[in-house]
């Protein structure tokens, strides 16, 4: 996909307020008094970056583009690399937290942590069915990825360096249902109502043959098929989504399968980011984050094996899903499988070992992008969105592992 479209001059250095780009009383505090302690403003001309012809999963970035950024934090205390392997990742999480929080007002625990929505009864239900603590371990999720961005986005600005900014992205419709917070009804990063999920991280987990890194044309195959075709909701859209029960559960198995999809992703960036790391407070950072998005994997891998099998149409696209039972013999599809099996790693001259996978550095930044991208996720944002991302995304994968 070719990112154009009219312009804007400049990229505002401001700081996401909170959590989910509301004031302070309605979330903790996101990067306490930073306004205070700004970098230095970064302008980066729009029709400049877009004359580069960037296309989404191209795999380098246009010298210019870099030697501004560059300059403009030539006052930092990390390398533009450094900030670079920041930045991209607390824009991530910007975004996944933006995603959990809608989870979360429908689905979870809106508390002081977690503000926002009051829960909705016949969708919590729902995934109760699954996982009959769901609501503390959307909840828990929800707050550990407002923390990762908040962290990520104040280390850069102790630094001098600048965040990751998306409050002017904030224009997608989200659910209307009845327990989402009504205040953020389209002022939405994400959207959940419109997602391809591939679910083939299933499979590639219990394979003890094949590495996506040894082997990146290897077709892992789906634990629900019919997930990574079409378009389907994870979140009761309105309050007539709540209205037939077996739709309604297909919706919350969608979100239970959707759960892991997100986190596989952010167990092999942080690893594979980390890789081009100079600075050792750097390493460290992506070094202390990635395992927590492991173990946020694994609690949703095992969690989404409960999810009763059934077959349902969605009544507004006349889309079906079914999902199979997955307690069963098959090696490559049993629930119960949920530690990672041996695969080969580096050379296939070496003994299997039980790792994360894929963790190959590159283009890590820009395959994370287009995974997200080819999930539906930002199906509805601007062009102006892709084409930050884009950038981010780019400047990470250009890092390099200094002395």
């Amino acid at each position: 996909m070719t990112v154009s479209c009219c312009d804007f001059s400049v990229m505002k250095t401001e700081v996401d307020r909170t959590a989910n780009g509301s004031s302070k009383d309605e979330n903790r505090p996101l990067e306490d008094n930073l306004e205070n302690r700004k970098p230095r403003k970064r302008f980066i001309s729009r029709r400049s970056f877009l004359s580069k012809t960037i296309a989404l999963g191209a795999g380098t970035v246009g010298a210019g583009l870099l030697g501004s950024v560059r300059a403009a934090e030539a006052s930092s205390s990390l390398s533009p690399g450094d900030a670079a392997l920041l930045r991209f990742p607390a824009a991530l999480e910007v975004i996944e937290a933006d995603f959990w929080i809608q989870y979360n007002e429908l689905g979870g625990s809106p508390d002081d942590e977690v503000p926002g929505g009051h829960g909705n009864e016949a969708y919590t239900d729902a995934l109760e069915v699954i996982e009959d603590e769901m609501q503390d371990y959307i909840h828990d999720n929800t707050d550990d990825e407002i923390t990762h961005h908040q962290f990520l986005n104040a280390y850069l600005v102790s630094k001098g360096a600048n965040p990751a900014v998306l409050n002017r992205f904030r224009t997608l419709m989200g659910s209307t249902a009845t327990g989402v917070n009504r205040g953020k009804i389209g002022k939405r990063l994400t959207n959940l109502t419109q997602l391809t999920i591939d679910t083939s991280w299933w499979t590639r987990y219990r394979d003890d043959s094949h590495n996506p890194d040894l082997d990146p044309n290897h077709v892992f195959p789906q634990a629900v098929p019919t997930l990574a075709r079409n378009q389907h909701t994870a979140i009761p859209r309105t309050d007539a989504d709540t209205s037939d029960a077996n739709f309604l559960q297909a919706i919350a198995n969608t979100a239970a399968f959707h759960f892991p999809t997100i986190e596989q992703g952010g167990s092999s960036l942080y690893p594979s980011l980390a890789q081009r790391a100079t600075d050792v407070e750097v390493l460290r950072i992506l070094m202390s984050i990635g395992p927590t998005e492991t173990m946020h994997f694994q609690t949703w891998s095992d969690v989404a094996g409960n999810a009763p099998p059934l077959t349902a149409v969605d009544p507004v696209t006349g889309v079906s899903v079914t999902f199979p039972d997955l307690e069963v013999e098959n090696e490559l599809l049993d629930k119960a499988l949920i530690m990672p099996e041996p695969c080969p790693f580096l050379s296939r001259s070496l003994p299997i070992v039980s790792i994360i996978r894929p963790t190959n550095t590159q283009g890590a930044a820009m395959g994370a992008l287009r995974f997200l991208t080819d999930m539906g996720l930002f199906i509805g944002q601007s062009q102006a969105f892709f084409a930050y991302m884009t950038q981010l995304a780019q400047e990470a994968d250009a890092a390099t592992r200094g002395i």
